[in-house]
């Protein structure tokens, strides 16, 4: 993108660093049709890759999905076998082609639990294969709460400070971001929930605390690259101030 300022309505000098995206709405796109669910979750993985295209088009360099919840575990059995099933699934199918394109694959969130050993395995090996790819970093928010990882952090830092490893006295936001999942990850600059919904639903809730927020209708399965492009250009127009005022 040598000597281009602009792609599809978008300043490239201006692109968010780091785009989060709760992708919401999979269940009732099937069920709108008459489909399982099921079928809703596995017409997101065609959204998800054309969107990580056009992430890629625009040279956005950090992206973030929330693919699997610390409270979907609630969800009927067979959903939560269907899911983790999928995302083994995904992993195996897909991650050659992202490695192919320069994009690191890491995931965040709880490895250990209920999740299947293969699953975890399958993870690893992902991460390990993209390790050095830089183009893009997709981050997969998967058996992921925004609680449970201020939980697991605080957890660290008090069993840290029991262990003399640190002073309780210098904690400091500094020191509960070492503490976070992944604390090289930069904060999201842009917050993307589809179908309609406007909650954060536990979704980074350390890192987005200055994030602009951005809702749309699409649900979903829907979703694709233009859809991420309104969602930037919109973010463009936006005055981040980041708790100072405006002395133009």
């Amino acid at each position: 993108m040598h000597g281009v300022t602009e792609r599809h309505g978008i300043e490239l000098n201006r692109i968010p660093n780091h785009v989060a995206i709760v992708m919401d709405g999979n269940g009732r796109w099937a069920q709108r049709r008459g489909l399982k669910r099921t079928e809703g979750h596995a017409a997101g993985e065609e959204a998800l890759f054309d969107t990580v295209e056009g992430a890629l088009e625009i040279g956005l360099p950090w992206m973030t999905v929330y693919a699997f919840s610390t409270e979907n575990w609630r969800r009927p059995l067979d959903e939560v076998r269907f899911l983790m099933n999928f995302n083994e699934r995904l992993l195996l199918t897909r991650r050659d082609e992202l490695h192919g394109k320069g994009v690191r694959v890491r995931f965040m969130g709880r490895r250990g639990g209920r999740v299947p050993a293969r699953v975890r395995r399958r993870i690893e090996e992902t991460e390990e294969l993209t390790a050095g790819n830089r183009r893009l970093t997709l981050t997969f928010a998967f058996n992921y709460g925004g609680r449970a990882e201020l939980a697991d952090g605080v957890r660290r830092i008090a069993e840290d400070a029991a262990a003399r490893r640190i002073d309780p006295a210098k904690v400091d936001e500094k020191m509960i971001r070492r503490y976070l999942y992944r604390p090289d990850m930069p904060d999201p600059d842009l917050m993307v929930r589809t179908s309609g919904e406007f909650r954060i639903s536990n979704y980074l809730l350390w890192e987005i605390a200055y994030s602009e927020l951005y809702f749309t209708e699409v649900l979903w399965p829907d979703f694709r690259r233009e859809d991420l492009f309104d969602a930037v250009r919109d973010f463009q127009k936006r005055d981040r101030r980041f708790g100072t005022i405006d002395e133009r």
